[in-house]
């Protein structure tokens, strides 16, 4: 319980910090608000939809193809990925759990994101298993 807790704030904060060195952006709760187009608000706020109705693998496997094949220079995939992670970081180890997803797939898909976008460094420094 202590590891996954540890997990989570590690999570929390590598979110955050990306979103405050990359967007500028001060993120206390997820929000689609924090995205300017009324377009990605609409698709974070699906994500969401499909994670609270337990799709959360579904929900991962269109953040993978958002973001699969975007440059450097696309950070509005990424914006998104981090917002939905954050949001899914959020839920309990019990929801995760009955929903046949894990604390340790949540920190795996962010550090194939950050990893993806030229941060490995980000991920070396916040998530505990590199």
């Amino acid at each position: 319980m202590v590891q996954q807790d540890y997990m989570m704030r590690q999570i929390k904060e590598l979110v955050r910090t990306l979103l405050k060195l990359l967007f500028h952006l001060d993120m206390e709760q997820p929000s689609a608000e924090l995205l300017d187009q009324a377009e990605d608000k609409s698709k974070l706020q699906e994500l969401f939809h499909m994670v609270d109705a337990g799709n959360i693998n579904e929900a991962e496997n269109q953040i993978y193809e958002m973001t699969a094949d975007t440059g450097l220079g696309d950070r509005k995939g990424l914006k998104i990925a981090l917002l939905f992670y954050a949001y899914l970081n959020d839920k309990n180890n019990d929801f995760l759990e009955q929903h046949d997803f894990s604390r340790e797939e949540i920190s795996q898909g962010m550090e194939r994101l950050v990893i993806q976008n030229g941060l490995a460094s980000m991920a070396d420094t916040f998530l505990p298993h590199r």
